[in-house]
């Protein structure tokens, strides 16, 4: 189409413009059909049999935050204070 008549229909919004983005995909060296389940722990009879050798371990995240610390419980009279606050202020 033309440009000048492009405009025109564009204009008239007759036209619409689309961009179309294309990929090719092709298989890489490290391509395979099997998903490799990657060990986690290091065992006492890996280190024996030297089985470690040969697999492949799951990176170590040191950004990692961890489970949060167990908090402690309050104390059985200060529960019980606090009931009995709580009770106190909605009688007034």
């Amino acid at each position: 189409v033309p440009e000048r008549e492009r405009n025109d229909l564009k204009r008239r919004k007759l036209l619409l413009e689309v961009t179309l983005k294309s990929y090719w995909i092709r298989k890489g060296s490290a391509f395979s059909t099997a998903v490799a389940r990657q060990e986690t722990e290091l065992t006492p009879e890996m280190i024996a049999t030297g089985s470690w050798r040969q697999l492949s371990f799951k990176p170590y995240n040191f950004a990692a935050l961890g489970l949060p610390p167990a908090a402690g419980h309050l104390h059985p009279l200060l529960k019980v204070r606090s009931e009995l606050r709580q009770i106190f202020l909605e009688m007034g």
